[in-house]
């Protein structure tokens, strides 16, 4: 067989590979979307006849036909807008300190690889963390907890949530933005310096506008774990039945992926009804969280093609 020949072999053969990889991708993938499929339409047929205003304007009860979701409905708003309101300002900050700032040296090093282990820590570490951390060690008794001269009354309370929530998605978030950092070309801070920018000036007017697009895609994932996650809440002991909105940070909480768990795990038939109806809302409340920031990140995209 002459060299020709062995190459033409060797060409088919890649090929071949190649169209049965691309085959085995598509089966996989098809397999998913039918999966979620079936799972979607379930929920949707199973959910959508209990799914009315008065679901979302009662709070639980024993009773199926009056369970409602109003108390885990304010509850996952009170902590999932506290958790975006604490968590987007310092992982942005620690991602532009990180990648724009320090010194990448051995320090700078260890920081990166602590935060990337501290991605893939289960959540209910968190937990556990949240209930050592804020629930236990800032317990209220007759007198609030002072810490650092303020009075803080934990407990298990939305601010403690939010807390553990925020430690939960900080590192996605701050690994996201670095990343985003790292796609601006440096030819543009080299600009900015070349015409007597200072490194702030540089960051904020330019490297920042840049990575917009790939900071609100970081977002988007951190806040929906934050959204979905059921394990840390449970851990700390967010209450499963609250008949009460809060209407401070320090007042008792239900989340909404607590109150379908626990439609879910009774008896009766009906509550998986109700907790159908439940995850409708949810995935409704965190369909419409990323439609905000996709439309910002696409903005943010249309300004830096412009």
């Amino acid at each position: 067989m002459n060299r020709s020949q062995h190459f033409q072999d060797r060409f088919t053969q890649r090929h071949r590979k190649d169209r049965l990889f691309k085959s085995l991708t598509k089966v996989a993938m098809s397999i998913g979307f039918i999966a979620l499929a079936i799972l979607l339409t379930g929920i949707l047929i199973e959910g959508l006849p209990w799914l009315s205003w008065d679901f979302l304007d009662r709070y639980p009860s024993r009773t199926p036909s009056k369970a409602g979701f109003k108390a885990a409905f304010w509850g996952s708003l009170w902590v999932i807008g506290l958790t975006t309101l604490m968590t987007v300002p310092i992982g942005v900050a620690g991602a532009v300190y990180l990648e724009e700032y320090s010194a990448k040296g051995r320090f700078a090093k260890f920081i990166e690889l602590l935060i990337s282990n501290l991605a893939g820590v289960p959540s209910i570490l968190y937990g556990m963390l949240g209930l050592i951390a804020f629930v236990r060690m800032f317990q209220p008794t007759t007198d609030p907890t002072t810490f650092l001269g303020i009075q803080v009354p934990f407990g298990r309370s939305v601010l403690a949530g939010t807390c553990t929530l925020s430690l939960l998605v900080l590192p996605v978030l701050t690994i996201a933005s670095r990343e985003a950092l790292k796609a601006v070309p440096d030819s543009l801070r080299l600009a900015a310096f070349g015409l007597g920018a200072t490194r702030w000036q540089c960051v904020r007017h330019h490297v920042l506008p840049s990575a917009a697009p790939g900071i609100l895609t970081g977002v988007v994932l951190s806040i929906s774990r934050a959204l979905g996650e059921t394990a840390p809440l449970v851990m700390m002991g967010a209450l499963t039945y609250v008949a009460f909105t809060p209407s401070t940070v320090y007042d008792p909480f239900t989340a909404m992926p607590i109150q379908i768990f626990n439609w879910a795990s009774r008896p009766q038939p009906e509550f998986q009804s109700v907790a159908a109806a439940g995850i409708i809302v949810l995935l409704a409340v965190l369909l419409g969280m990323n439609a905000v920031v996709v439309l910002l990140r696409n903005r943010a995209e249309r300004s830096k093609a412009a």
